[in-house]
């Protein structure tokens, strides 16, 4: 059975750019992870092996197409492998950092396989607006007329 990420948490950045990774993520992240930059300004934090998996399905797709060229940059472009210290906790470059507007209040949240880094402001702002449109998700038919 998988292992999913799951929760919210509100960490701090130590002066080095380390985030201690919340105590019940550690176990599945001890074996390395991979950070990179993230859609809608955030950062993810994968298991070493589920990166790979993502980066073989991205293998898949045909250099002809400009948005998997694109994804595979973003995605590969901005990866940092690392593995957490004896503390749990892994470093976030400062390129990685200014990507997500990260100073030193974050916000980590579990996204199934993975994890995402968040700044405060814009993980509120995204996340209300999100919520509103949960609140609202009708998949019957009929109300939709």
């Amino acid at each position: 059975m998988p292992v999913f990420f799951m929760g919210t948490f509100t960490p701090k950045l130590d002066e080095k750019g380390r985030l201690f990774l919340p105590a019940k993520f550690r176990d599945r992240l001890s074996e390395g992870v991979v950070v990179t930059q993230g859609q809608e300004n955030c950062l993810v934090v994968w298991p070493e092996d589920t990166f790979m998996a993502e980066a073989q399905r991205a293998q898949q797709t045909p250099l002809t197409s400009r948005g998997a060229r694109d994804y595979a940059r973003v995605l590969f472009g901005g990866a940092e492998p690392g593995v957490p210290d004896k503390q749990g906790r892994i470093s976030i470059s400062p390129l990685l950092r200014a990507y997500a507007g990260l100073t030193r209040d974050v916000v980590v949240i579990g996204v199934m396989d993975r994890i995402e880094i968040w700044d405060p402001t814009r993980w509120h702002d995204y996340s209300a607006v999100a919520q509103a449109k949960f609140a609202e998700l009708d998949e019957d038919p009929a109300a939709q007329s």
